[in-house]
C-alpha cells in the first residue's frame, strides 16, 4: 500500500489539505534540489536557488491575480496576526482612525490589536445575528485612514459576495482563507494580506500585496524597522531569514494551480464543491441545519448544526471512522464545519455529502 492510499478526506481549517502534485513534487526534490546536492530545508536564503524559488513565486501570484505593477509582492512572516498590528502602525496617521468592518472573530481580532496602538471605529458590525450574515450597510468617514474587512469567516461560514469598491478610502482586506479561490479585481484594494495554510502552502509564510503609492507615505517615526513594509520591500522580502522551504511550497501549490486553470476554473470547482454540501443540508428537512444565512454562504467554509451536541459528537465520532477528519466546527461555536479550500478533490466532497445523507437515514444518532 503506498502512503497516497492512506490519506484520508482532510476538511480541516487550517493548517489544511494541500495538492498532492505539490506535495509529492516536493517529496521528489526533497533530498537534491535542481542537483544542488542540498535539500531546499537546507539552501541559503541569500542564495541564487531560494531567489530563483522566490521570483517564481512571485511571477506565479502575479499572472493568477493579474497583479499589476502597481502593487508590491511581500513573504513575510507571523501571519495574519501581526498584519493586525503592521497595518494600522504604517498607515494611520495622527489625526486619523482605522474603520473596521466586523464580520467574525477575525475581524474583531484586528481591531482589538490595531486599538493597542492606534485609533480606530467600528464601521459596521454582524455581531447582533451571531455573524451569521454579511454587513449590508457602512460608510466611510473623512478621517478615515483605511476600511478594514475580513474577506472569508472561516468560524461561521460567511463569505463576502462583492466587496464595497469605489470607497472614498483605501480598502485593506484579511483574504487568509479564501485568497485565489475566485475572480477579483486586486486594483480595488491598497492592501490585501493573507496567511498561506488554507489556499496558498503551508504554515508559516504570509503573502503582502500592498500599492507603491500607498506605501510611500506609510509611516516610519516610531515604527520598528522589522514592522516596516517599506523595510521588506527594500529588502525584497528578505529583512530577515525569510521561511524558505514555505516559500518553495507555496510555489509548488501556484504552479499546481496554474496547470488546473488557474483561478477562474479552481472558482468554478469550489462552487461546485460547496453547492453539494449546502444541497445536502437544505434537502435534509432540518436535521443539518445551516449557520449561515443563505445569501452569506461561504464557498470555503460550510458550517452547519444537527439538533443536540449529542447528535454532533455522534456525527462527527461516525465520520472519523469513516475516514474524515477536521470536521469539528470552531472551539468558540462548536458545530460542524467542512473546510473545502481550493485543494480539496470534488470527489472528497462528494464522499461527505454521500455520508451525511447516509448517516441521517441510517439513525445510529437517535437516543435510546
Amino acid at each position: 500500500m503506498s502512503h497516497l492510499d492512506k490519506r484520508v478526506d482532510n476538511f480541516n481549517a487550517g493548517p489544511a489539505v494541500l495538492p498532492e502534485p505539490a506535495l509529492l513534487a516536493a517529496q521528489e526534490e526533497m533530498l537534491n534540489y535542481r542537483n544542488s546536492g542540498m535539500s531546499v530545508l537546507e539552501i541559503s536564503h541569500r542564495s541564487a536557488l531560494y531567489q530563483q524559488i522566490q521570483e517564481e513565486a512571485e511571477d506565479r501570484l502575479r499572472r493568477l491575480l493579474d497583479i499589476s505593477e502597481e502593487f508590491e509582492v511581500l513573504f513575510l512572516q507571523g501571519g495574519a496576526s501581526l498584519q493586525f498590528a503592521m497595518v494600522p502602525m504604517n498607515f494611520i496617521r495622527p489625526g486619523q482612525v482605522g474603520a473596521y468592518m466586523l464580520s467574525g472573530l477575525w475581524s474583531e481580532k484586528a481591531i482589538q490589536e490595531a486599538a493597542t496602538i492606534r485609533d480606530t471605529r467600528v464601521a459596521a458590525t454582524s455581531k447582533d445575528d451571531g455573524y451569521r450574515n454579511i454587513l449590508q450597510a457602512w460608510q466611510a468617514e473623512p478621517t478615515d485612514a483605511y476600511l478594514h474587512l475580513t474577506s472569508n469567516n472561516t468560524i461561521y461560514g460567511t463569505q463576502w459576495g462583492e466587496f464595497p469598491v469605489n470607497q472614498e478610502v483605501p480598502l485593506v482586506a484579511d483574504m487568509s482563507s479564501d485568497i485565489l479561490s475566485r475572480v477579483f479585481a486586486v486594483d480595488d484594494f491598497h492592501l490585501i494580506y493573507a496567511g498561506a495554510q488554507k489556499n496558498l502552502g503551508p504554515a508559516g509564510v504570509t503573502l503582502v500585496l500592498v500599492r507603491r503609492d500607498w506605501l510611500g507615505g506609510a509611516v516610519v517615526d516610531g515604527v520598528p524597522k522589522m514592522l516596516q513594509y517599506g523595510a521588506h520591500v527594500k529588502a525584497v522580502s528578505k529583512y530577515n531569514t525569510p521561511p524558505v522551504f514555505a516559500v518553495y511550497l507555496l510555489g509548488k501549490v501556484l504552479q499546481w494551480l496554474e496547470g488546473e486553470g488557474g483561478v477562474a476554473e479552481v472558482e468554478r470547482r469550489n462552487r461546485k464543491k460547496s453547492a453539494l454540501l449546502y444541497r445536502v443540508i437544505d434537502e435534509s428537512n432540518g436535521f443539518y441545519r445551516g449557520y449561515a444565512g443563505k445569501t452569506a454562504r461561504s464557498r470555503m467554509n460550510v458550517t452547519f448544526n444537527l439538533a443536540t451536541p449529542q447528535m454532533e459528537e455522534t456525527f462527527l465520532q461516525s465520520a472519523k471512522e469513516a475516514g474524515f477528519v477536521g470536521l469539528s466546527g470552531h472551539r468558540s461555536v462548536g458545530g460542524c464545519r467542512a473546510s473545502i479550500y481550493n485543494a480539496q478533490p470534488l470527489a472528497a466532497c462528494k464522499r461527505l455529502a454521500d455520508f451525511m445523507v447516509d448517516f441521517q437515514h441510517r439513525g445510529e444518532y437517535r437516543e435510546g
